[in-house]
């Protein structure tokens, strides 16, 4: 039985994806952001159309149902190791913080800023692509309207706490992928955290955007400002439950293992 890497050893390892991602040009960074988010509208798609064939028939299941569709997109995301935000916070930082003289506060910024831009360019004109009449199954575009008004009803304070959760566990996604070592591993840890992710629903600020811009296709009176408000709200909760609940305190669980020689 293969014995479960310690913590100093899973921050190495971090360390090493974060020194890849990092270390990407422009146009490599540009063209794996822009592939993360068009693949995560897979996932978006596949929890609409089998929550529309799930719902009228079994009702409350169809949450359950759409959230193992969903949970396919981010197996997708990982084996094809496309660049999503908020899934690269934990390994640039701990290459950031092991790199001991300096933060490399421009470089973070630089993959930060360009992975959100093009995700949601990507997943933007993926989603156009789907909103062509006929595209999608007959009651899909009815249940993607729904999520979307149910994200755009919400309270400030409910999208900001959905927002911490989900920040968190997808942050956390890239602790246990460090953590595993097969790639059957990765896809069943991918796999499980996409199924929590949509089954809360928690919000992760690229996959919930995206929610929001598919309901506007179909029809839905959400407004642009409703549009910022949503994103501004849940970029917030997803730095800081994915910056601050997930990696500073893994880096410093790994810190801390480190020093003590354990």
């Amino acid at each position: 039985m293969a014995i479960a890497p310690d913590p100093s050893e899973i921050f190495q390892r971090a360390v090493e994806e974060g020194d890849r991602r990092l270390g990407q040009s422009t146009l490599e960074l540009v063209a794996t952001s822009f592939i993360a988010g068009f693949t995560v509208v897979f996932g978006i798609v596949a929890l609409g159309i089998v929550h529309a064939v799930v719902e009228p028939r079994f009702g409350d299941l169809a949450t359950l149902a759409g959230a193992l569709a969903f949970g396919t997109g981010v197996v997708l995301l990982v084996v094809g190791r496309a660049e999503l935000f908020n899934e690269n916070f934990f390994d640039p930082v701990a290459k950031a913080v092991d790199q001991s003289d300096t933060w490399m506060v421009s470089q973070l910024l630089r993959l930060w800023v360009v992975t959100f831009a093009f995700n949601l360019v990507g997943g933007a004109i993926f989603a156009l692509v789907w909103s062509v009449d006929g595209a999608l199954p007959s009651g899909t575009p009815h249940a993607l309207h729904a999520f979307a008004e149910e994200i755009a009803n919400r309270r400030p304070t409910a999208g900001f706490a959905k927002a911490i959760a989900g920040g968190a566990l997808v942050t956390l996604l890239s602790f246990l992928l460090e953590a595993v070592n097969s790639v059957d591993s990765r896809i069943t840890v991918a796999y499980l955290v996409g199924v929590l992710l949509a089954l809360g629903p928690f919000d992760h600020v690229i996959v919930t955007v995206l929610h929001v811009f598919f309901g506007m296709l179909f029809g839905s009176s959400i407004g642009f400002g409703t549009l910022a408000r949503t994103t501004v709200v849940v970029t917030a909760g997803n730095l800081v439950g994915g910056l601050g609940l997930v990696t500073l305190t893994h880096v410093a669980q790994a810190r801390g293992a480190a020093q003590s020689g354990g």
